[in-house]
């Protein structure tokens, strides 16, 4: 019975074709043992994309029960600020259809991002690549200029107090006038929103 158990490496080589044949042996032993199964290998990707997707889900920015009545068209001038860095932005609201349509460029007329929102969904408008954070500001932007009637039957968890109005946790919003305000986005940049042709450069 010893003769028939084999450890691998342990007995001498005698042939080199039998050496060789030994070693690829023992590679695939230990091989089959360490590498996981085809079953192993999709569970663990149906595991990581439900956590992608939930973490999508749960990092989207709210949007309100029903879409607020907006005096539109709406020009607004857009100042980011973070770490130092300020940036420009025209955004032009209006609406289109069942829908409305959110259009920001730069100080040059450049194309930054477009989006339509349609029965409560953001919908890509034209050939721009993805904005998460442009579609975040219009998000926030839409819950800034929503009317003070219509906030608690649009963001139940909203608060409201004197010229400023939150959603915890995700914005903070300071007013000087209805269409001039402060945003300030959890864990993001700054915005002061101003009518535009007001302080715009």
């Amino acid at each position: 019975m010893s003769s028939a158990i084999q450890t691998c490496g342990s007995e001498p080589a005698r042939e080199s074709g039998v050496s060789v044949n030994k070693s690829v042996g023992c590679a695939d032993a230990f091989a089959s043992r360490l590498a996981p199964t085809g079953s192993a290998v999709l569970i663990r990707f149906l595991l990581l994309s439900c956590v992608l997707l939930l973490s999508a889900c749960a990092s989207q920015a709210p949007l309100p029960e029903r879409t607020p009545h907006l005096a539109l068209p709406l020009q607004l001038h857009i100042e980011r600020q973070m770490a130092e860095q300020r940036q420009d932005w025209l955004l032009v609201i209006q609406r289109e259809g069942p829908g409305i349509r959110w259009s920001m460029m730069d100080p040059l007329g450049i194309p930054v991002a477009r989006q339509k929102l349609i029965d409560g969904q953001w919908q890509a408008d034209g050939l721009l690549p993805p904005n998460p954070e442009a579609r975040e500001l219009f998000a926030a932007l839409l819950f800034a200029l929503t009317p003070t009637g219509e906030l608690p039957g649009n963001y139940p968890a909203a608060r409201q107090q004197g010229g400023q109005r939150s959603l915890s946790p995700h914005w903070n919003i300071r007013y000087s006038q209805p269409l001039s305000f402060e945003l300030n986005v959890s864990q993001g940049p700054h915005y002061r929103v101003t009518p535009l042709g007001e302080n715009t450069p």
